[in-house]
């Protein structure tokens, strides 16, 4: 039975929770759909009570405290009508708070600069990347301006990177107009780092995109798709700087005149063809004398195992172990730095113009092909995809068929270079001499 009577402020205060009993009501007569609750701690609340679709939909108005019966009566009516009418009142609030919701997130991603988005990128993506990739991008937002060791007499400072430039800059402002008009100044300066910029800034536009905490700002665009940005810094152009068989001698005379780590780097690099950051990040523990592997940590694969042919391994094992790196630098812990400063001192001294550290890696592949080696031996010690499904999945090569040909290929290397050696003695105690 519904107990029913004209509401009055009294009778709401004679209202009371009976013993035993969770709850107590008394409904209204002035509007039927208006409630008042008590509870057996004492609290009441007024509450709208009515029926749509078969269904009761009750709905807590407010502490009686807090509202005035009138007030009361007033929203248990506008509630009747939105039943009445077919609505439900909850999924009206739960559309507002979304709304509300909603507003308050474009009002946040509005608001945010580019740094905070950036900030919660790397924070978000760095599991999924290697060190390299991560590194890279926190090089391209630096802010520059440290001191450095660089420069007239160690008084420079580092640049910032290109795109630290929109890092002060909230979301919703970067837009394609100010993206192609850094892209038309980088241009001028440093067109390889700032297509590197670019492409990582979409993939960055895009993620924002995606995010719910930033998608707001978006306005479904990317800044970095504008045609002008494309044509302002230029398609890239394919490298072509390799040693030629006709320069190995005078470079190699250079080479073994540097500093004996920068030496062995520099002859690392083209007798194994590996990239110049997974050489010179190589450790002591990833060298098996016993099995004469090298396992380097690949940006493709995670990591694969190459030859320690003979030269190379009497190059490393006379180098002196300080740190975990082989290729230790000036400061403890870390790998030399700026190695390629000594590639620029050595091809001065030969009058070879023009090659990187990244040449050398090419000099490996071109100078295999003298030989007939087979492209996938070559692309497998290089740490390449393989190119073709047969190659992927029917060619199993193990380290000693691979040490067959690289031992070929670095014999033919210093024959070339004129560096002869005695391959059958002890790794480090080689005597080397320059051929005539």
């Amino acid at each position: 039975m519904t107990a029913r009577t004209r509401l009055t402020a009294g009778r709401i205060a004679a209202l009371a929770c009976p013993p035993g009993k969770s709850q107590a009501f008394l409904w209204d007569t002035d509007a039927p759909a208006l409630l008042v609750r008590a509870s057996p701690g004492g609290r009441k609340t007024y509450a709208f009570e009515s029926r749509l679709h078969g269904a009761t939909v009750r709905i807590t108005i407010g502490d009686v405290a807090a509202w005035t019966l009138d007030a009361a009566r007033q929203r248990a009516n506008a509630l009747r009508q939105q039943t009445d009418a077919g609505i439900d009142p909850r999924e009206v609030v739960r559309q507002q708070a979304a709304e509300r919701q909603a507003a308050q997130a474009a009002a946040i991603a509005e608001a945010a600069t580019v740094a905070a988005a950036w900030a919660d990128y790397l924070t978000e993506r760095q599991p999924h990347w290697g060190e390299r990739h991560y590194a890279d991008h926190v090089a391209l937002a630096r802010a520059g301006g440290k001191r450095t060791s660089r420069g007239t007499q160690g008084r420079g400072k580092t640049l910032a990177g290109p795109l630290h430039y929109f890092m002060p800059l909230q979301l919703r402002e970067l837009t394609p107009e100010r993206v192609e008009a850094w892209a038309a100044k980088e241009a001028k300066a440093r067109p390889t780092q700032a297509r590197l910029a670019l492409r990582i800034l979409r993939a960055f536009l895009n993620w924002c995109a995606a995010d719910a905490r930033y998608s707001p700002a978006m306005d479904g665009r990317n800044a970095t798709s504008s045609k002008k940005v494309r044509e302002a810094l230029g398609k890239p152009k394919a490298k072509a700087d390799a040693l030629l068989r006709e320069q190995l001698a005078p470079w190699f005379e250079a080479v073994r005149n540097l500093p004996p780590t920068a030496a062995a780097y520099l002859q690392g690099l083209l007798l194994t063809g590996t990239r110049p950051t997974e050489l010179r990040e190589l450790q002591w523990e990833d060298l098996n004398w016993q099995w004469k592997g090298l396992t380097v940590r690949d940006k493709v694969e995670g990591e694969r195992v190459i030859p320690l042919t003979p030269y190379l391994a009497h190059l490393l094992a006379g180098l002196p172990r300080r740190g975990p790196y082989v290729f230790a630098g000036i400061k403890e812990g870390q790998p030399m730095s700026r190695p390629h400063r000594y590639l620029v001192q050595a091809c001065a001294v030969a009058g070879i113009e023009g090659l990187t550290l990244h040449g050398l890696r090419r000099s490996f592949g071109t100078l295999s092909e003298w030989l007939e080696i087979p492209a996938g031996v070559v692309a497998q010690i290089q740490g390449h995809k393989p190119s073709a499904t047969a190659e992927k999945h029917y060619r199993v090569r193990p380290l000693d068929l691979l040490r067959l040909h690289h031992e070929r290929i670095e014999a033919w290397i210093l024959e070339q270079a004129g560096v002869q050696f005695s391959s059958a003695s002890e790794p480090g105690k080689l005597r080397v001499v320059a051929g005539q």
